[in-house]
């Protein structure tokens, strides 16, 4: 829905504002200094007017219709255990096909890192946040250092793709450029911004006006991460590399492997993928668990919110197991060709807008003062990147382990919080070290008595651990990262 910011004339748009009922956006513009002139101008040339019509008749004149999904199954999916009988995968192989590739220059990353971190009392872009739970290293250097090990391990350059938002982009790139990105070339590095959608009012259509120089605008959701990619040009970059395919995590998960050769060959080569959009999967083994759900609708894998699970299916078992129990950490693989695909379609983003009522602020063009509304008064609208699945033609399912690969911060504290991350980080390490014969203090409920955090620069996986010179054992209290 956004475009390149260009010069534009008030004449000009004044005239496309008018032929779209939008003209109150310039209500204020004579009393705008020329600086504030420039802006507004700037900030509605970059929203794409034309199409405004189309999307007030849909989203706002008239609802969607919301129907529960129908010819609901369980979707198919590779277990953890690759001689688990029955979803049997070639380990060996398939991490062959990814050492291959990556040595190849073949797999970029890309991150998601629009948002800030307000809900976690953090004041600056979230990627920046304390995360390692010995030295406290940023969100953005743990997921870095995922890339140096593999170049380091397997020899070809991964580029890093990072979408940033309009919020955070400045203090983000400052950032990276102080931290001289980690250690990373800068010209293997893209930062780019994520794009916006206007926002609506609920009962007219009307684009509110955030101030006097500025409409309101929303972001697009991480659906529209996949049309960024290509709207920055990030696209054509890559494809001019050679890179064919594109690790996807989001940014508030420092043990997302941002690069798993064994991942990367499955979505690559295994027969069950067309190499277009591969998914990793965390067992639900919770029928009320909030996290959304890999299953197959008509047969093609999709993303089922879990509010728009029937209670029934939810509740259903296959054993001592859910039968639905594919929940969806957001970790993916993407082909180059498919999101260039996704975003030529003949209808232009293929993916879908889902629309959402909230309480915005906004100037009122009658007074010129500044309401804050007590009640939803506006439609936001925003892509989701789940919904690219259902336009695969094969889609694979990888099944990885909770402790191994998913612990995100996302609240202040409870679940999903600094001190959830930072326990799981050391029941990972503290996993891999008992495996490579170091003994770990014990608290009398069984959790490590310690804190320890293992660097993917040191070991990638629990098999490299036991190549590395480790002490004989870790002493109860200590701290260690590796």
């Amino acid at each position: 829905m956004t475009r390149p910011i260009i010069a534009v004339s008030e004449s000009e748009i004044r005239g496309r504002l008018g032929a779209v009922g939008q003209e109150h956006l310039l209500t204020f513009f004579d009393a705008l200094d020329d600086r504030g002139r420039t802006e507004l101008l700037e900030r509605i040339g970059a929203i794409d007017i034309e199409r405004l019509p189309d999307l007030v008749e849909r989203f706002v004149l008239s609802k969607p219709s919301l129907a529960p999904p129908t010819n609901l199954t369980p979707a198919p999916y590779l277990a953890l255990d690759p001689a688990t009988p029955g979803r049997e995968w070639d380990h060996s192989q398939a991490l062959l096909d990814g050492e291959s590739l990556l040595g190849a220059g073949r797999i970029a990353a890309f991150t998601v890192a629009g948002g800030q971190g307000t809900r976690l009392g953090f004041d600056g872009p979230k990627g920046m946040h304390p995360a390692g739970a010995v030295t406290g290293k940023p969100l953005f250097r743990c997921l870095a250092e995922w890339i140096i090990a593999a170049q380091d391990r397997f020899g070809g350059v991964i580029p890093w793709c990072v979408m940033t938002s309009p919020i955070n982009h400045a203090e983000t790139v400052a950032f990276f450029r102080d931290q001289k990105y980690f250690g990373l070339d800068p010209a293997d590095v893209m930062l780019f911004e994520q794009g916006v959608m206007p926002t609506l009012d609920k009962d007219t259509g009307r684009v509110l006006l955030a101030h006097r120089d500025a409409p309101a605008v929303n972001p697009d959701g991480h659906g529209g991460s996949l049309r960024a990619l290509w709207t920055s040009g990030a696209i054509e970059h890559l494809r001019a590399r050679g890179v064919e395919h594109l690790s996807y995590v989001q940014v508030d998960n420092p043990l997302a492997r941002m690069i798993d050769p064994c991942f990367i060959g499955l979505h690559a080569n295994h027969p069950g993928s067309s190499g277009e959009m591969s998914s990793k999967m965390l067992e639900k083994t919770d029928p009320a668990e909030k996290v959304g759900l890999l299953c197959a609708i008509d047969g093609r894998v999709s993303m089922v919110e879990y509010s728009d699970l029937p209670e029934q299916l939810a509740r259903e078992r296959d054993g001592d197991r859910l039968r639905f129990n594919a929940g969806n950490p957001a970790i993916h693989m993407l082909g180059i060709e498919f999101i260039a695909r996704l975003n030529q379609s003949d209808e232009g983003f293929a993916l879908p807008y889902h629309r959402a009522e909230k309480k915005t602020p906004f100037i009122d063009v009658a007074s010129g003062e500044l309401i804050n509304p007590t009640e939803p008064n506006s439609v936001k609208l925003e892509t989701f990147i789940f919904d690219a699945l259902a336009l695969c033609e094969r889609s694979l399912i990888l099944e990885t382990d909770r402790v191994d690969e998913f612990a995100p911060i996302k609240n202040a504290s409870g679940s999903d919080s600094l001190e959830s991350c930072a326990r799981i980080q050391t029941l990972r390490a503290a996993r891999w070290l008992e495996a490579a014969g170091v003994s770990v203090p014990k608290k009398p409920d069984g959790q490590p008595d310690c804190t320890l955090e293992i660097s993917p620069i040191t070991a990638m996986t629990q098999t490299e651990l036991m190549g590395v010179d480790l002490p004989s054992s870790i002493a109860p209290g200590e701290s260690i990262a590796f």
